[in-house]
């Protein structure tokens, strides 16, 4: 049976676990490899993933990559925000090839209008080359939008929704420690924020929209709050960072979907070095109410790298254009030879 062939864009942390992980997939093929970081140009993927060679060469040059493999899609880790991402995705459509990507602002980009902007363009140009393109990731893509909608199936009605996502920092990669400020005093984390050198989650206003959208409620307006420092009252440590009591253990933030002055949707989002406790949790309000509970919380390098390689399939099987996660079957996870599960 055919193997499906992909090209790995964007070499960094998550790119590298998920070229790992398809590797071990039946029915994967890793025909390609572009990153720009000069260090890692030039050199075999399997080398810089640690495996034995694979006769990949990473590049930094898309076009020639494209043309020479033909691969079924790509799978794309590099940038949060569509401003970065925009013309990596038209020059891969192009080319007419599949893209599936991590992109956050991409899960769900007509939650602003920027976003709705480059989605029509992205749309209109997969709609002509005849490639599908699509955001995913652990949040955004299932966790805080594609898993509270699914929920909502077996709700006669639904009144409000309120989603959270609380994790121990302490158990994540070094750099997300850095990311949310873990180990600052309160000062430097709010100088950090104001400064944009460190940011809060990307996604949180895709997520709330997404979901109103699917349920079909009219929001007035989406609120997310400015990212908030975690004091404790007690001395936190993670391997490579200590925490005193008093400094900043890492970030929370509150985000609102708000119709006459109510909030029909919450998301609650906290990550911190000492969190009594990991989980994830959708709570709708409704006919019959739900509670649902994940504990301890998906861990997000995993969830993304899964998501990502599962929904291959799905991204081959739709017809062209720009597409979301309620725009496609659920997911599910493809243990068999993926080409199996493209019609």
């Amino acid at each position: 049976m055919e193997s499906v062939k992909v090209v790995s864009y964007g070499i960094g942390v998550i790119g590298r676990r998920l070229a790992r992980h398809l590797l071990t997939k039946k029915g994967v093929e890793i025909v390609g490899a572009i990153d720009i970081n000069p260090a890692i140009v030039g050199k075999d993927l399997g080398e810089v993933l640690g495996v034995d060679k694979l006769g990949v060469v990473i590049s930094n040059d898309t076009d020639e990559v494209l043309s020479t493999t033909k691969p079924d899609i790509v799978c794309h880790t590099t940038m949060s925000y569509l401003r970065q991402t925009y013309d990596q995705f038209t020059q891969i459509l192009k080319h007419g090839v599949n893209i599936v990507s991590t992109c956050e602002e991409l899960a769900y980009p007509t939650a602003t209008e920027e976003g709705g902007e480059y989605a029509k363009k992205l749309d209109k140009l997969a709609k002509e080359s005849g490639g599908t393109l699509l955001g995913t990731g652990i949040n955004p893509g299932f966790l805080m939008d594609t898993l509270p909608i699914f929920l909502t199936g077996v709700c006669t009605r639904v009144d409000d929704i309120y989603i959270t996502r609380q994790m121990d920092a302490a158990t994540r990669r070094v750099p997300f420690q850095k990311k949310i400020g873990a180990g600052l005093s309160v000062t430097e984390f709010k100088d950090k924020i104001a400064t944009h050198e460190i940011t809060g989650h990307v996604g949180l206003e895709q997520s709330i929209q997404m979901i109103a959208d699917a349920v079909g409620w009219e929001l007035d307006e989406i609120k997310v709050d400015q990212v908030q420092p975690v004091v404790l009252e007690k001395d936190v440590a993670s391997d490579a960072i200590e925490v005193p009591k008093g400094h900043n253990a890492g970030s929370m933030q509150m985000a609102y979907g708000m119709k006459g002055g109510e909030a029909l949707i919450t998301m609650d989002f906290k990550a911190y070095i000492g969190a009594p406790e990991e989980f994830d949790s959708v709570t709708i309000r409704g006919e019959p109410p739900i509670n649902e509970k994940t504990s301890p919380c998906v861990h997000g390098d995993f969830g993304t790298i899964a998501i990502t390689a599962n929904m291959i399939p799905q991204v081959i099987n739709s017809g062209p254009g720009f597409k979301t996660m309620v725009d496609l079957p659920p997911p599910h996870a493809t243990s068999a030879h993926m080409r199996k599960y493209i019609k």
